[in-house]
């Protein structure tokens, strides 16, 4: 299926901001990982989306955005996806190869995450945190890529910021389906937050805020970092004050404009760092 690019860079933006909070003061971040992040980053989410439709083409036949997708459609067998899947796997960890050894123990310990994600919506109404977590990983990844191990006391408030931006975002794409997913049984936090979820984003996007800011002062990050967090504050404030749950089309647009709030961030660290 043809993947929106906008997942892909909700994967790699966490990526990216602890490369370049990993990087010496007055440094640009290490170009030479952000190029190898990107490519592991177009990998995973592919491999992530197989893995997806292999476990969900009963119920995507089911939903009409959902239903074209070739295996839903059974234009392709499970076998082929397997062997598709086993391809994208392969090449995602050369990629992983290309780091020190403890960041590639870290980054195998996320596979059990993306291969159970799919489940979780069949049991809990919050698939999106567990999302959040499989999501944010680069957050913890790029920062032992550079130093060649993690320093808790950033990466953890940077990956639970970034956790708390995927439950934002995913919450409000989840609103598209809603409909189609009271029918088939399929569970999700627009369904458990339903009318509230304003309320909800809006303590999620202020407790990303509080851990970027906790992150930052534990790096020693300067006066752009903070103008940047608050000009996600910002984006993410109209992004709930303007939002309709009820129309998918907003909801979409919603979503894919998250791109520019970890882009912000990015710039925010880059600045802050030189």
């Amino acid at each position: 299926r043809v993947l929106s690019p906008a997942g892909t860079w909700l994967l790699y933006l966490p990526c990216t901001w602890s490369i370049g909070l990993a990087a010496a003061p007055g440094c640009l971040p290490d170009w030479r990982m952000l190029s190898l992040f990107g490519v592991g980053a177009v990998l995973m989410r592919g491999a992530g989306c197989t893995i997806n439709d292999m476990w969900d083409r009963d119920y995507d036949r089911q939903v009409a955005r959902t239903a074209s997708r070739p295996l839903a459609a059974g234009d392709i067998s499970t076998f082929q996806s397997l062997v598709f899947l086993g391809g994208q796997l392969s090449l995602a960890l050369c990629v992983l190869l290309c780091l020190n050894y403890y960041s590639i123990i870290l980054g195998a310990a996320s596979l059990s995450l993306v291969i159970t994600y799919p489940l979780m919506k069949r049991i809990t109404y919050w698939p999106q945190l567990v999302l959040g977590l499989t999501f944010n990983w680069g957050a913890l990844l790029g920062w032992s890529a550079i130093r060649g191990s993690c320093e808790w006391s950033v990466c953890l408030p940077l990956y639970f910021a970034g956790v708390m931006w995927t439950l934002v975002y995913d919450t409000i794409y989840a609103h598209q389906d809603k409909r189609d997913d009271i029918m088939i049984g399929v569970k999700s936090t627009a369904l458990q937050f339903k009318e509230d979820t304003k309320q909800w984003l809006s303590g999620f996007s202020l407790a990303m805020l509080l851990s970027l800011c906790v992150a930052g002062m534990n790096c020693n990050q300067t006066f752009p970092y903070y103008s940047a967090v608050a000009a996600v504050g910002a984006h993410l404030a109209h992004q709930i004050y303007t939002l309709d749950i009820d129309k998918p089309e907003d909801c979409w647009k919603k979503f894919a404009s998250n791109r520019t709030v970890g882009i912000l961030l990015f710039i925010g660290i880059m600045l802050g760092n030189l």
